[in-house]
């Protein structure tokens, strides 16, 4: 069972490949050069969707968002260089068709990370330790996914394509087609939950955000509550 803590790595772009933007202007007289974004980014999107509904509904979103991808290419922004935020807006929209299977299956992952045995081992270490540890890393992940399930769905959307689809504030703005303060107040919000469920910690964040919500922010997501 994938862990549910961490951030995916952004891949790495190469300097001499074709930008993102000229890739899909390109797709527009030319339809199969469009495969270039799903060599780059299937693997990325795939990960993101499986952490979110798991792998067997990530095989068919991931495709289904790269068909989407392609069919709404000639509406693709030009202006806007790299396609990984729209990408994940797709993809995020999906997942959305899908709310309460990810409530039932962050509901499940904590109900049996809780309950997981600990593993017997062979090796030289301490039993007692690995059974310490093991328990400790179970109860931490069975936290966090009832902590995830609990949270408003678009809470959950910012903060989980930030912290699992590595976008920044802008990219998750661009991702989700909301202002980049109300970005910055639900992820504000949605960490402050997570760290009252998690007793201070916060095993989405890469570092300790202090700003996330600015007076911008509060504005739109006070009025929606």
């Amino acid at each position: 069972m994938t862990a549910l803590p961490g951030v995916g790595a952004r891949r790495a772009p190469d300097r001499c490949e074709e930008p993102d933007v000229a890739v899909i202007e390109r797709s527009r007289e030319d339809p199969d050069a469009f495969a270039v974004l799903f060599d780059r980014y299937a693997d990325d999107i795939h990960w993101y969707i499986a952490r979110r509904l798991g792998t067997e509904a990530a095989d068919d979103l991931m495709a289904e968002t790269f068909v989407t991808a392609f069919q709404q290419r000639r509406r693709y922004d030009l202006s806007r260089s790299a396609a990984r935020p729209w990408l994940y807006g797709i993809a995020t929209n999906l997942v959305g068709r899908h709310r309460r299977a990810e409530a039932r299956r962050l509901r499940a992952l904590s109900r049996v990370a809780a309950e997981a045995p600990a593993e017997r081992s062979g090796d030289a270490e301490p039993l007692a330790d690995r059974v310490a540890a093991r328990v400790s890393a179970e109860g931490s992940r069975a936290a966090l996914a009832g902590a995830l399930a609990a949270l408003p769905a678009r809470h959950r959307d910012v903060l989980l394509v930030i912290a699992w689809g590595d976008l920044d504030y802008a990219e998750a703005a661009q991702a989700l087609d909301i202002p980049v303060g109300t970005v910055r107040s639900r992820l504000h919000r949605a960490r402050k939950k997570l760290r009252e469920a998690l007793g201070g910690s916060d095993p989405t964040a890469p570092y300790d955000e202090t700003d996330e919500a600015g007076p911008a922010g509060e504005t739109e997501e006070t009025a929606r509550g």
